[in-house]
């Protein structure tokens, strides 16, 4: 665990600052903590739409659906069970992979292990939400108000859920590479010329 003290810059006496790095192991056990956290937020709201779209095909007004919504209808459930499969998978081998062996070095690399591959199920599930939730707005809105409201509504929330889910955290993560890389430009620089 990251030891912490009083005095982060000149100016803020109370910030803390970071004394000691946290371990190998301390820095899997969070970030794992911290993924399927994330994993739990997401997870109630797809298995809602699934739920929901479990019976869409028992209504009475679904037989009035053409063949589009039809369509729609089952790239949106294919969607949202797959969403359902990626958010679930890293918290059912969690527990086949939880106290596997005795060895903490192999605890961690297990760990690391399911994390990278549990970071890629998160990935694919929350795109398939977004696929999930493009195709209803298409189905519902075509539906109720014609293909180009549908075609409109549905390009607005594929839009929305690209930038915010997917595009601007890229952008955030290009950015902060190019932050360390001048960073570390600026280190290698001065140490040279010393």
């Amino acid at each position: 665990m990251a030891l912490l003290s009083k005095g982060g810059s000149p100016g803020d006496a109370d910030a803390p600052r970071v004394v000691s790095e946290e371990t190998r192991k301390e820095r899997v056990d969070r970030e794992l903590q911290e993924l399927l956290q994330g994993l739990r937020v997401a997870l109630p709201g797809v298995q809602v739409l699934f739920a929901f779209l479990l019976t869409v095909p028992f209504a009475s007004g679904f037989a009035r659906a053409n063949q589009f919504q039809r369509h729609a209808f089952a790239i949106t459930l294919l969607a949202a069970t797959v969403s359902s499969i990626c958010f679930i998978a890293p918290a059912a081998q969690h527990r086949l992979l939880f106290r596997v062996t005795a060895d903490q070095e192999l605890r961690t690399q297990i760990k690391e292990q399911l994390l990278r591959r549990s970071n890629w199920y998160g990935i694919t599930g929350t795109a398939s939400l977004a696929v999930a939730m493009v195709a209803a707005q298409l189905m519902l809105v075509d539906f109720l108000f014609g293909r180009y409201p549908a075609v409109t509504v549905a390009a607005a929330v594929a839009f929305l859920a690209t930038w915010s889910w997917m595009v601007q955290p890229l952008l955030n993560r290009f950015g902060m590479r190019r932050v360390a890389g001048i960073r570390k430009g600026n280190r290698s620089g001065r140490a040279a010329a010393s």
